[in-house]
């Protein structure tokens, strides 16, 4: 099995690029694990919010087979626990599933039709984060799932 983290647009804050390197090697201790960044829309200016969801969802759907097992991280998403997280890991890893892909959108999220070729959805938590904020967030929890499940310490629940 092996883990993507599936990115519209490169990651704007230096800071941040810096702690997504950190647990993105950690991740790796774990699981094969890649980030793949889709390349910023161009020339969006004149773009409605729809047109650019479209666009950005065109790429999004071109990166996967349709094989691939694809989780959303969407506001509307299921909420859960780091342990419930934890668990659904473990459930993908024993699923057998070659690729699976978690995809964080652009700032004005995802398009019909990537929402209908999702699996699943989830929401790292009811407030609302920016889409390049999301990104750390999301690696920390992925890296706290699996000292998890190897009942490391680095979880304190």
């Amino acid at each position: 099995m092996k883990l993507n983290l599936l990115l519209c647009g490169k990651t704007d804050f230096p800071w941040t690029a810096t702690g997504m390197d950190l647990y993105s090697k950690r991740i790796k201790n774990y699981v094969p694990f890649d980030i793949k960044v889709l390349p910023d829309l161009k020339n969006t200016a004149n773009l409605s919010a729809d047109e650019i969801k479209t666009a950005e969802g065109q790429k999004i759907l071109n990166a996967m087979a349709p094989s691939d097992f694809v989780i959303l991280l969407d506001e509307n998403g299921r909420n859960m626990s780091s342990v419930d997280f934890a668990s659904d890991i473990q459930k993908l890893m024993n699923s057998g599933r070659k690729n699976i892909f978690f995809v964080i959108g652009g700032p004005y999220g995802f398009s019909k039709k990537v929402y209908e070729r999702a699996n699943d959805k989830i929401s790292l938590s009811p407030m609302t984060f920016s889409h390049q904020i999301v990104r750390l967030i999301f690696l920390e929890q992925l890296y706290r799932a699996f000292t998890i499940l190897n009942n490391e310490p680095y979880h304190h629940a």
